[in-house]
């Protein structure tokens, strides 16, 4: 049987990876890492859980074991659809290059610009990074792709669905053409074909599982159900969910739960707490350190249960995960197979339980289809769906909406026999005086009507007396304007009051002078 000490690997890396406890190395890596020692590019194609990260991680270190970084110019660059992911392959870069002298920087959302810009000002060997913010310090100038040597595309069906290829396509075409590229992907779409016979030269291809199947390691089952009303869906599957879980005892170890949307995730985390469940959320919309923390706690078992959307379904390394739960079945058919490969990692066993209502129908035919084989189907728990209270019906939140917005509209209908809202209520009286005098000083105090009339007729007057002296002062303003001078008053010059007479020359003066005008 082949081991790492067969791979000619740097003896730095290969006591790194001794430290760890690995000696054999899984079929992806024992194919992949000859190659990528070679410097040729390298297509890995392998389910998720098999060691990927490894594959890459361990031959790039080695080969950048001679050279020296330049400030703003990685020499090598790794690309990760999430910043779970990409932290955890600064993670494992750690890990193996712990007995050299490389450095690192990891580029993601979430971190200030300027811690960042700082380890790329002193430069780096390896720059791991998800794509949108290596172009946002591209764009700043503050990173510079024409020194990479090695690049690495890591989960690319991931980048494929969070639509990353058209910043894929930019960056390979930021670095040189000789460099090095390891593609690796749990499946092959075509797209994903068509990229890598655009910017990969003759790569070795690695294939060590038929594309697009789940692993025999995982024990997996399909629950279906049809819910009692329409509006009770989502509160029986979360009752379902429950009773999976308690079904499965102290085997459930952990167990990572999926939902298709982020509103749900918090929804699910919260119902299962509210049961005496130790559950927490995770998906995009969290703050960058809440997740991480959250992350954490699972790895360390001080977290049971992590309800997630699909930002934790590719590439995170949780090796110890016994159960998977598709709270939704993904709409998504490739999606399933890296949501159960969260389980049954490195050879242990796991098991994945997958929750149906009749609506599924067309993605469950879809998933089928992708991996060759129908899902087992399994048993509702008895007495999952019993005993829930009526009350409780999730209704559409759009409609719980309108009809809080409906509550909150409704004028509450007046009891005829009430006093007026005016009035303070009366206490019961103890002898038959007591209202009679309460409300002749309601009546007293109140204003009579002939009262309130005489007020209204007097602001009538005063509105009528104010229109009428308007009146007056736009009349007074005309006025002034008739009687304006206009033009240059009483003096004019004495050339306009002058006339100008031609007089009349006879025949023999006109011939004997010319004719000539004279002032009359």
């Amino acid at each position: 049987m082949l081991k790492f000490s067969d791979l000619a690997l740097d003896p730095r890396v290969l006591q790194a990876v001794i430290d760890t406890g690995y000696e054999t190395p899984t079929p992806i890596q024992e194919q992949a890492i000859p190659f990528a020692l070679e410097g040729r590019d390298v297509l890995g194609i392998a389910q998720t859980g098999t060691g990927k990260t490894a594959s890459f991680t361990l031959p790039m270190i080695t080969r950048l074991g001679r050279g020296r970084a330049r400030a703003r110019m990685p020499r090598s660059l790794v690309l990760c659809p999430t910043r779970e992911l990409a932290a955890q392959v600064a993670e494992n870069f750690d890990t193996y290059a712990k007995h050299t002298k490389l450095t690192k920087a990891l580029l993601i959302g979430g971190v200030s610009f300027g811690e960042q810009d700082k380890l790329i000002d002193r430069g780096v060997d390896v720059l791991i990074a998800t794509p949108g913010r290596l172009l946002d310090h591209f764009e700043r100038g503050k990173l510079l792709l024409t020194g990479v040597e090695i690049m690495v595309v890591d989960e690319a069906d991931r980048m494929l669905d969070m639509g990353f290829i058209p910043d894929i396509e930019r960056i390979f075409q930021l670095t040189p053409f000789t460099r090095q590229t390891l593609f690796f992907s749990a499946t092959m779409a075509p797209e994903i074909e068509r990229i890598t016979k655009t910017f990969l030269t003759n790569p070795a291809k690695v294939e060590v599982a038929r594309q697009n199947s789940t692993s025999a390691t995982i024990e997996q089952a399909l629950i279906q159900f049809t819910p009692s009303r329409k509006d009770r869906s989502f509160t029986e599957k979360r009752a379902l969910l429950r009773s999976l879980i308690k079904g499965e005892g102290e085997s459930c170890t952990n167990a990572i739960i999926f939902c298709n949307r982020k509103m749900d995730v918090d929804v699910v985390a919260k119902s299962l707490k509210a049961h005496g469940f130790n559950a927490a959320p995770i998906h995009g919309d969290l703050e960058q350190s809440q997740r991480m923390k959250t992350l954490d706690a699972f790895r360390d078992g001080t977290l049971h249960l992590l309800v997630a959307s699909d930002v934790a379904a590719r590439g995170l390394d949780i090796p110890a995960v016994s159960h998977v739960f598709n709270f939704d079945v993904p709409s998504h058919p490739e999606d399933y197979v890296h949501r159960i490969g969260r389980t049954g990692r490195a050879g242990r066993l796991g098991k994945a339980f997958t929750i149906a209502v009749p609506n599924d129908d067309k993605y469950l035919s879809a998933i089928e289809s992708l991996v060759k084989q129908p899902i087992p189907r399994g048993a509702v728990p008895e007495g999952a769906l019993s005993g829930l209270d009526e009350s409780s019906s999730d209704r559409p939140r759009e409609a719980r909406g309108k009809s809080r917005e409906r509550d909150r509209n409704r004028k509450p209908k007046r009891d005829e026999s009430a006093p007026p809202a005016s009035m303070e209520p009366i206490a019961a009286p103890a002898a038959p005086a007591a209202p009679v005098e309460v409300v002749a000083e309601f009546t007293a105090s109140a204003p009579r009507r002939d009262e309130r009339r005489d007020d209204r007729r007097s602001e009538r007057r005063d509105d009528q007396t104010r229109e009428e002296r308007r009146g007056d002062r736009r009349e007074e303003r005309r006025d002034r304007r008739d009687h304006a001078v206009v033009g240059m008053g009483d003096h004019v010059p004495d050339f306009i009051l002058r006339s100008f007479k031609i007089a009349a020359v006879t025949t023999e003066e006109a011939e004997d002078e010319p004719a000539t005008g004279t002032n009359g």
